[in-house]
């Protein structure tokens, strides 16, 4: 997948998941399912990975931009360069 410069992405993170996994929801949601717990900010870590792996970026091209303690995330999502 190519794009412009960069996307905003909208998701839901589901953390301390038994099985990590990206699926999207009927209103094309992204739900983000990662084993980390929210502490420490290590499943919004684990999400950025994820993220970067299901794009298939870079990890230093996937940047959140709002919703550091919620469930609800925005990222920004450079392409490769």
């Amino acid at each position: 997948m190519y794009y412009n410069s960069s996307m905003k992405v909208a998701i839901v993170v589901h953390p301390n998941s038994k099985k990590p996994r990206i699926e999207k929801d009927l209103l094309d949601t992204l739900h983000v399912y990662v084993n980390q717990p929210p502490l420490e900010g290590r499943a919004n870590k684990a999400v950025a990975e994820s993220l970067a792996e299901y794009f298939k970026v870079k990890r230093n091209c996937v940047k959140l931009l709002s919703g550091e303690k919620s469930k609800n995330k925005l990222f920004d999502i450079k392409k490769n360069q």
